[in-house]
């Protein structure tokens, strides 16, 4: 039996003009689940992460995060929900002009209120969690792609969250670098009991990492399930996710 779900989108709407680009979106996140999502590009999957963190109002449906509405929630309450969600960019989006241990201190001085010492064993910690302590004081331009995404992970992790939203963590990377970083992130899930949602086209990570997966096609949640239904699937709309 699933426990109450840490993220529930219901009958979500989104349109720009003429454009609909979210049409009846349903998606549930389950405590310590790995849940896939892939779609085409330009299918939605970022507008629905804009409605899901609060960047963009949806026209229809609502949302709830770890059970709060995100349509009720005042600013402050808004930002106090985000503290408590992990985000990996695509880009790794590291601050260029700050070192390794700059840009991971930069979540902690800006949400919360440790001391010196307290915030350089968290920024130990993570590192270590992505096995990388020894790169603290490198800046991002002397780190390979892998090393960054590495970084760019524990900066993801080091507020602790209860949920990590990864956008295409393997994109731009070689197969064995991006069989690592999907390794580490099993490993995050273990480790944390973290809440995954993974934005994906990487079919090989989605076979590896996902406990379920939906797949978003014309706006909507066309279809849901495990790896290995879908991917025999004798749907064609199915199947062309999985060539």
């Amino acid at each position: 039996m699933k426990s109450n779900p840490v993220i529930a989108i219901n009958h979500l709407y989104k349109s720009f003009g003429k454009l609909e680009v979210l049409k009846d979106f349903n998606l549930k996140l389950f405590e310590g689940e790995n849940l896939v999502l892939m779609g085409k590009s330009g299918s939605g999957k970022s507008v629905m992460i804009k409605c899901l963190v609060g960047l963009m109002e949806a026209d229809k449906g609502d949302i709830k995060v770890l059970g709060k509405d995100i349509s009720k929630l005042k600013q402050n309450e808004l930002d106090e929900l985000r503290t408590k969600i992990g985000f990996l960019f695509q880009g790794s989006a590291l601050y260029d002009s700050m070192t390794v241990r700059q840009n991971l201190e930069f979540p902690l001085r800006r949400h919360s209120h440790n001391t010196e010492k307290k915030t350089e064993e968290l920024v130990k910690e993570a590192l270590a969690n992505v096995g990388l302590p020894d790169t603290i004081d490198l800046m991002p331009a002397e780190l390979s792609g892998g090393m960054q995404r590495r970084i760019a992970l524990a900066r993801a992790l080091i507020l602790k969250p209860k949920i990590i939203i990864y956008d295409e963590p393997t994109t731009g990377l070689d197969p064995i670098t991006a069989k690592e970083i999907i390794l580490l992130m099993m490993n995050i899930q273990k480790k944390y009991a973290t809440s995954s949602l993974i934005i994906t086209h990487d079919v090989d990570c989605a076979r590896v990492i996902s406990n379920r997966m939906i797949l978003l096609l014309e706006g909507k949640d066309y279809a849901e399930g495990n790896f290995k239904d879908l991917a025999t699937s004798k749907d064609p709309k199915i199947k062309a996710f999985f060539k």
